[in-house]
């Protein structure tokens, strides 16, 4: 059952200038409602819209100018 006082926490990791790194696996519902999933055992959310993998990370915050 989701959400039983028995369930761990998952554990997510804020960077400065950079994704939220999230204790996979993880399930995203996005604006849109359609939903994205990942069976890794960390992943990496972006937080700046520049991902072209979105909502995944893919290190484009780095080509910032």
């Amino acid at each position: 059952m989701p959400n039983s006082p028995c369930d761990q926490p998952r554990r997510i990791t804020v960077q400065r200038r950079g994704p939220l790194l999230m204790e996979g696996p993880v399930e995203v519902e996005l604006e849109d409602g359609s939903t994205v999933s990942s069976d890794r055992f960390r992943v990496a959310l972006c937080t700046c819209r520049r991902s072209r993998r979105y909502p995944w990370c893919d290190t484009s915050h780095r080509d910032r100018a």
